[in-house]
């Protein structure tokens, strides 16, 4: 959808399951095997990614300012409660989170990336695009982390001319 580079670490992850439903024209590539081969998924698993997803699109959409109608950021909370990290410390004394039980499921991988994220200062700076008809995940690397829009030259310009002809009024 954008010419940005992906997330850092583990955000790539949960950015890559986001986008793989394009809003504007409905292709769900968790609809195909080699989409769902992507992350490891079965036919079966597809549903429960699918929710996974759109709870995980839905705090994205948090962390740039929206809160859309019908969805919650609790869903994510609850989705994420079912997979509990440990921590792992290695023999040099070096110490990371690992899902606590296996298998190892997507659900326990997206946690284990949001934690890693949350201790580095980056899980906030994903963020969904604002636009109705995109919503496309992307890492904001703006300064000011104020970033609105997937790609400036489509969604921003967009957006921009609905405001420029909202307020120019209807053409003669």
């Amino acid at each position: 959808m954008n010419d940005r580079p992906p997330a850092p670490g583990g955000l790539a992850l949960i950015e890559a399951l986001v986008n793989t439903l394009d809003i504007e024209t409905g292709a769900d590539s968790l609809d195909t095997p080699d989409g769902r081969a992507a992350f490891g998924l079965t036919e079966r698993d597809a549903v429960a990614a699918r929710e996974l997803r759109e709870a995980l699109r839905t705090v994205c959409l948090a962390h740039a300012g929206h809160r859309p109608r019908g969805r919650s950021t609790a869903d994510l909370d609850r989705l994420l409660a079912a997979a509990p990290l440990r921590v792992a410390v290695d023999t040099d004394g070096a110490a990371a989170l690992r899902p606590a039980a296996a298998p190892d499921t997507l659900t326990s991988r997206v946690a284990e990336a949001i934690a890693t994220a949350v201790a580095e200062g980056t899980w906030l700076r994903l963020k969904a695009c604002e636009a109705e008809d995109c919503q496309w995940v992307y890492y904001d690397r703006s300064p000011a982390g104020r970033g609105r829009w997937c790609s400036m030259s489509v969604c921003g310009a967009r957006a921009k001319m609905r405001t420029y002809r909202a307020r120019r009024g209807p053409a003669v």
